[in-house]
C-alpha cells in the first residue's frame, strides 16, 4: 500500500513538473504538450485512488 501512496505522489509531482515546464516554455508546441501532459497526469492520481477505494481491504492487506 505504502508503494501505492508513493506512486500517487510521485505523478501529483510529476504533474506539477510538466505545468511549470509548460509554464516556461516559449514555443507553443512545447507550451501545448506540456499542457495536455500536466492535465493528464493530474487526473491519473484521481483514478488511481477510486481504484484503491474500489478494492478495498483485500488490497490494503496485500500491500
Amino acid at each position: 500500500m505504502k508503494d501505492m501512496q508513493a506512486q500517487l505522489e510521485k505523478l501529483r509531482t510529476d504533474s506539477a513538473e510538466c505545468a511549470l515546464i509548460r509554464d516556461l516554455a516559449t514555443e507553443p508546441k512545447k507550451r501545448e504538450l506540456f499542457t495536455k501532459l500536466a492535465e493528464h497526469l493530474t487526473i491519473l492520481p484521481d483514478k488511481v485512488e477510486h481504484a484503491i477505494a474500489a478494492a478495498g481491504p483485500d488490497l490494503k492487506r496485500k500491500g
